[in-house]
Formats: structure tokens, sequence, C-alpha cells
């Protein structure tokens, strides 16, 4: 049989896909990481699912729990937040899903910044500012970054940057970026995109480590640092221009 790789998206039960509600809901059994994927998603299981709660599984223990469900008959939903494409750890899980021969498909989803963009009613992406968004983290101690990919050199492109997984050492974040975007430059955090438990902070990178630090904000939370966020003074984009060729799109 099958398993699905599927985007929980960001936090609320209702940006889950389609297609990965109805996977989700055709699963016999569903692997899903406890701590971070919220439990009113696992309300689309059938009645009589196998739920398996990830947390506390290393990968090996994770792939025995796949290999077991395909070799008895039956499709797996891996909810994973988000979206699989970053951040989620999938490749190791796929590897070894290829060493065993167990086929797997990916389910997209709703990914993290996207739901904090839509929670900061701001385009990341905004004419004649900023046309780039560069995705990243920081290094820590488990998992270095590589050559050329810390914030200091990204920083240098002036790109809006939205960070994942950094909440917790916004001190060097703001010390590594501040040379590059100035005091003054907009930021924005925002921790439990779609959760009713949602936190909103608006600021400067400047102020960005105290507003955190104070709201308490350790986790779950993305980091943006950009231009972009306070532009109000910017051409109109060309997409829908009256001076556009309609006959060329």
């Amino acid at each position: 049989m099958t398993v699905y790789f599927i985007g929980a998206g960001p936090g609320a039960a209702d940006l889950i896909t389609v297609r990965g509600a109805r996977v989700l809901a055709a699963s016999p059994v569903c692997l899903y990481a406890g701590s971070l994927v919220p439990r009113e998603l696992l309300a689309g299981c059938p009645s009589d699912a196998r739920l398996v709660d990830t947390a506390r599984l290393d990968i090996d223990q994770i792939t025995a729990e796949l290999v077991r469900a395909h070799e008895d008959g039956h499709d797996v939903a891996r909810l994973h937040s988000g979206d699989p494409s970053v951040f989620s750890a999938v490749n190791e899980q796929m590897r070894r899903l290829d060493e065993a021969g167990v086929p797997y498909e990916v389910v997209p989803g709703v990914p993290a910044f996207a739901a904090a963009a839509a929670a900061l009613k701001r385009e990341l992406t905004v004419p004649t500012v900023g046309q780039t968004v560069i995705l990243t983290r920081i290094a820590q101690r488990a998992t270095a970054m590589p050559e050329g990919e810390d914030l200091a050199t990204l920083g240098r492109s002036g790109a809006l940057i939205v960070l994942h997984l950094a909440a917790r050492y916004v001190d060097r974040v703001v010390g590594e970026l501040l040379p590059h975007y100035g005091a003054d430059c907009p930021a924005a955090v925002v921790a439990m995109a779609s959760r009713p438990d949602e936190i909103i902070l608006r600021g400067t990178l400047e102020s960005l480590a105290e507003q955190v630090k104070a709201a308490g904000v350790i986790r779950t939370a993305v980091i943006m640092v950009g231009r972009t966020l306070g532009a109000e003074q910017f051409r109109d984009s060309h997409l829908y221009s009256p001076e556009r060729d309609r006959h060329t799109c």
C-alpha cells in the first residue's frame, strides 16, 4: 500500500487541503507529531484508525511503523505540520522507504510562512520594493548551516527574510541582520499562525527582540524581516494594468 506524506497546514484544522483531508479520511493508519499537529485534525481520520504519535519516536521507529502498515496492506497518512517541502524532515523518511521498497506520495499543504503573511494581511512580494523571499533558519547546536547560508551572507541581498525555528535565538537574528537591514527595517513575528492562540507582533528590527521576549514567544513562530512588510507607496502591479495587452496573456 502507499504512505502519504500530508502537509497538515499551519494549525487550523480547516487549512488542510481538500486532497489531504480526503486521503486522511481514507487511511486506516495515521502517524502525526503530537507536539506540532493539532488534535482537531485527527477528527478527520476514520473512527477505527490506528493513531501513532511520533513525538517521542526516532527515525527508525517511525520507519518501522510505516513499513509495518504497508506490509499489513494499509495506506498510511503521515501528517506533517505546514508543507512537506520546507523543514519537514521527510527526506530521511523517503530515503528509508525507498530502501524498503515502500511506495509513497506527497500531498502539499499550506506553509507556515503563508499563514503568517495572511495573519499580517501582507503580500510578501511588492512591485518596485521587493520581489524575493528567502526561507531559512539559523545554525543550532544540532544542525549546522551550509557554508554561505548564514544570515550575514543572506542579509546582503536585502530581500525579505523569513526565519523558521529561530524565535529562541532572536538576539542572534537581530544582531546579524542589523548591519544589512538597518534598525528601522519593518519586522514581524507570527506565532501559532491560524490557531486560536495566534500571536502577532509588528515593529522594527531594532524592537523585535524585546517584543518577542515580552510576549514569551519561543517556538512555533515565523520571523519576517524586510521592507515589503511596511511598503505603502509602490507602483501597481503590471498584472492588472489597463495598459497591458490582454491578447498576450
